[in-house]
């Protein structure tokens, strides 16, 4: 009698893990589909304007855009460049070897050998860096070095303008020439 509840008891188990391993496959497919991109784009160029004048070119050999999950955001695993331009044409250009935007934040992740670089030859490098699409301003806790015709100067957390005319530096260390 033990044995035929014990091989009652074990067929039970094994029914019921069975039937747990179907449903984990079922989440397990929820959840893939649920981050699947529903966009997919090679070598892309996207020309942002605002009254018939160029504000931003946003350039990069991949794009997955990822528009249909609870908080949409665009991945740019491959790396991105930006030019972004002032109010008189002047670029600003950013690379970064991996970049994501969230859309309802309008927040932009740039991470791995960021660099700014501007007619002017000032140049800021950094490890990541984030860009306040609304307020157009680039901050960063991460350590950087910014590179100027008047020096180079190092620091730990930093918050400046699109076009590097407005930098607030929270530890910094490095000369600058300030006559001119």
């Amino acid at each position: 009698m033990q044995k035929k509840v014990s091989l009652l008891f074990l067929g039970v188990i094994l029914t019921s893990l069975l039937a747990c391993e179907g449903n984990f496959r079922e989440v397990q497919k929820s959840v893939f589909s649920e981050f699947n991109p529903s966009g997919d784009a090679d070598s892309i160029a996207i020309k942002y304007t605002d009254s018939g004048r160029i504000k931003s070119i946003l350039e990069s050999p991949k794009m997955l855009d990822y528009a249909t999950v609870k908080y949409p955001f665009t991945e740019f695993p491959k790396g991105v460049r930006v030019t972004l331009y002032d109010e008189k044409g002047t670029p600003t250009y950013v690379t970064a070897k991996y970049g994501v935007s969230f859309k309802d934040t309008d927040l932009i992740d740039l991470r791995g050998n960021v660099k700014i670089t501007n007619t002017a030859g000032q140049v800021f490098e950094t490890e990541q860096l984030y860009f306040d699409q609304k307020n157009e301003w680039f901050f960063t806790e991460k350590r950087y070095k910014f590179s100027d015709p008047k020096g180079v100067s190092y620091g730990e957390g930093v918050d400046f303008s699109k076009d590097l005319k407005i930098i607030n530096s929270q530890r910094v260390s490095g000369e600058l020439d300030k006559t001119e």
